[in-house]
């Protein structure tokens, strides 16, 4: 197969991987990268040399159009500079997560790309090495009974940006399963930013499927993780057993029947990880003429919970899904735990 040309927009975090990931690949050539900053385009120049360079993404599109276009800026911009490439004659993209700031974007996002039955990469990490994957695997074959609660414990990090990691990986645990509602509290004492996102300081996210299984993430500077010398904690539990595993790591616990005092598991990690492996799995769906969204969906209902968590807290409401279409309540001048007034009306709840 002739390598595919490749371009990416958004020199951050993202983009370097995905420009790290297409320059190892047999099946692309990076060729142009578009970031607002000279001072970034000038290092990737050194660090890529031949590359060309553009600081708007429209005049990159225009001068040198690729096959593939990588969208790795901060969320809020994704939706305008997809569109923009997907007036390319492309034959794949890759949207790196949060899909958008909202849903909305996001679901926009996903359509457009639909309708033109584009492969499409969403590079969540976590789908894309051993551990979780073999994790996913023993959950939906009833290695640990039925699934109840997953919760996680992450340190340094927030909602949007290290949270829809781990709340996709919850969404891949229960198969899509659609969502319920959520609840969210953020404290904001510090004005922390990351990745151009205003985030909170700490936070819990509370969330349950249809079914119920319930999804409980505790996440903030500082979080105290209750598994000494680990700074990400996620425990599954059934109801004939249960997993901890730490994040990235490779490895992971599990108490259940077969392992009655626990076991710890250490499975080989895959030959390619991370943007890479993600990369390399669309190439082989353009190769193959194959459009594959479930990655993508499964992303989206992230966000939706995401966001969910967001209004909740600012709103002081439990959000029910779809959140897109959620209307919060009037502010409420109801404030639980002082003594009730006596007036402006209320329910005895001995009396529900």
């Amino acid at each position: 197969m002739k390598k595919m040309t490749a371009s990416v927009v958004g020199g951050g975090a993202g983009g370097q991987l995905s420009m790290n990931a297409l320059h190892n690949s047999e099946h692309y050539e990076l060729v142009a990268i578009a970031d607002i900053r000279p001072e970034v385009c000038e290092k990737l120049q050194k660090q890529y040399p031949g590359i060309r360079t553009y600081l708007d993404h429209n005049e990159m599109f225009n001068d040198c159009p690729t096959d593939v276009v990588c969208v790795s800026t901060f969320p809020p911009s994704h939706e305008e500079v997809a569109l923009d490439a997907l007036k390319l004659p492309l034959k794949g993209i890759l949207v790196e997560k949060p899909l958008g700031h909202t849903v909305a974007s996001g679901r926009r996002i996903l359509e457009e790309i639909k309708k033109r039955d584009l492969p499409m990469a969403v590079p969540h990490g976590m789908v894309a090495k051993r551990t979780p994957l073999e994790i996913i695997r023993r959950v939906k074959g009833g290695d640990i009974g039925e699934l109840k609660l997953v919760e996680i414990q992450n340190t340094n990090w927030d909602i949007i940006n290290a949270g829809i990691h781990w709340l996709h990986f919850f969404v891949q645990l229960t198969g899509n399963e659609p969502m319920d509602n959520v609840m969210g509290i953020c404290e904001s004492s510090t004005r922390t930013y990351r990745d151009g996102m205003q985030v909170e300081t700490t936070a819990v996210t509370y969330g349950q499927t249809k079914s119920g299984i319930r999804v409980v993430m505790n996440t903030g500077d500082h979080v105290r993780i209750n598994t000494e010398g680990k700074d990400t904690v996620f425990r599954l539990i059934g109801t004939a057993g249960q997993i901890e595993f730490w994040g990235w790591e490779n490895g992971y616990h599990i108490l259940n029947a077969e392992f009655p005092k626990g076991e710890l598991m250490i499975p080989e990690e895959l030959a390619v990880t991370g943007h890479q492996a993600h990369l390399e799995n669309m190439a082989r769906r353009i190769e193959h003429g194959e459009s594959d969204y479930s990655i993508p969906e499964s992303s989206l209902l992230a966000l939706e919970i995401v966001e969910g968590a967001y209004i909740s807290s600012r709103h002081r409401c439990k959000v029910t899904f779809p959140v897109d279409t959620f209307e919060a309540p009037v502010e409420p001048d109801w404030n639980p735990g002082i003594a009730y007034s006596g007036t402006g009306g209320g329910r005895d709840g001995r009396k529900l």
